[in-house]
């Protein structure tokens, strides 16, 4: 059975977790505009907070939207500052009741997993199994179904209060994707499911955390159900590890059928069967069994970037700031792959 969370709505709206709560949600972003607004009256804000909670008021504010373009094209809805202050309030509260039910090798959006994790498993695997099923989903964030979803959260979240937070949060996000959203009909629908309330927001702590709780019985499914003992996921890329390829031809296309049910769909083209020896696009590397290269037009980008930044430098020691910290985050990334020469040649761009 499932661990549950019943009886702690008081626990969410108690101080100590709004303050936690809105420390989380400040991080790296207090010296910026709704951040240090919210911060500039403190206590008032918290206060309201709470008793906005406590009497079930609460509710989320509009979302703002931009589109980013790397690595690839996508639509970012960020809420309020108020609001992500909920929803990491939420999460403290929530978070620990799922993470003991996820799987080992599920690795975006959890403590002690990510990016690096990832790529070392990805590699592990890579020098001992000879064939990798690699897929990813299309539209996964704009498909996600709130019908589903909310069946999955309730199943380990007793407390009433809490689920109508989840329902608010749930509804105030609906439509926000639409445009991001292809239809796709599945065995049984009528006309009406277009009308079918679905997609998370990206940008949302909720929506990166749901995501893993809405994959998760997909992820025991692989694992348990077909067998697959090399098995990883980082949000809606997820790779499977195998000895020989009938078999993971057949694992696909018991996947295929097993997503439907979560009303999801493959990018078909990419979900294909290959020698690891091929090497394997993952994370803006591509990971061999005896190395580790950045994707070409990683490199490409960021170089653009650098030089977009040297060239508004205008000598000034605040100027130089963002340049440093940019270079340094992006040397402590790709270190994790085989880029010596590629780090030195981007270095020398650098003359401060």
């Amino acid at each position: 059975m499932p661990a549950q969370v019943t009886g702690v709505y008081a626990d969410l709206y108690a101080w100590e977790n709004l303050y936690s709560a809105w420390r989380k949600a400040a991080r790296g972003k207090r010296m910026r505009g709704p951040a240090a607004a919210f911060e500039y009256r403190l206590e008032d804000n918290l206060i309201r907070l709470q008793a906005e909670l406590a009497e079930e008021r609460y509710q989320p504010g509009a979302y703002a939207s931009f589109t980013i373009h790397e690595p690839k094209r996508r639509l970012i809805s960020a809420a309020p500052f108020r609001d992500r202050v909920v929803h990491h309030a939420l999460c403290n509260i929530i978070e620990p009741a799922f993470e003991r039910s996820f799987i080992a090798h599920s690795y975006a959006n959890r403590i002690d997993k990510g990016t690096h994790r990832a790529l070392d498993q990805c590699q592990t695997w890579a020098r001992r199994y000879p064939y990798v099923l690699q897929c990813d989903l299309r539209q996964f964030f704009p498909s996600i179904d709130h019908a589903i979803l909310r069946r999955t959260l309730h199943r380990h979240i007793q407390d009433g209060a809490i689920r109508r937070l989840i329902d608010r949060i749930l509804a105030s996000g609906v439509g926000v994707l639409a445009e991001e959203y292809e239809m796709v009909y599945f065995p049984g629908d009528d006309l009406f499911a277009v009308n079918r309330p679905r997609g998370l927001p990206i940008g949302n702590l909720t929506s990166q955390f749901w995501a893993n709780c809405y994959m998760n019985p997909f992820d025991h499914f692989v694992t348990r159900e077909l067998g697959c003992t090399a098995y990883l996921r980082y949000v809606d890329d997820f790779l499977l590890f195998g000895d020989d390829k009938r078999t993971l031809w057949a694992w696909k296309q018991a996947i295929v059928a097993r997503l439907a049910k979560l009303r999801l769909t493959l990018h078909a083209g990419s979900a294909q069967v290959k020698p690891v020896t091929q090497g394997i696009p993952f994370l803006g590397f591509v990971v061999y069994p005896t190395h580790r290269l950045l994707k070409r037009r990683k490199g490409i980008a960021y170089r653009r970037k650098l030089r977009d930044l040297l060239r508004r430098y205008d000598g000034s020691v605040p100027a130089r700031v963002p340049i440093d910290r940019s270079v340094r985050g992006w040397i402590n990334h790709v270190r994790y792959g085989d880029t010596w020469g590629l780090r030195k040649a981007v270095l020398k761009a650098v003359k401060l």
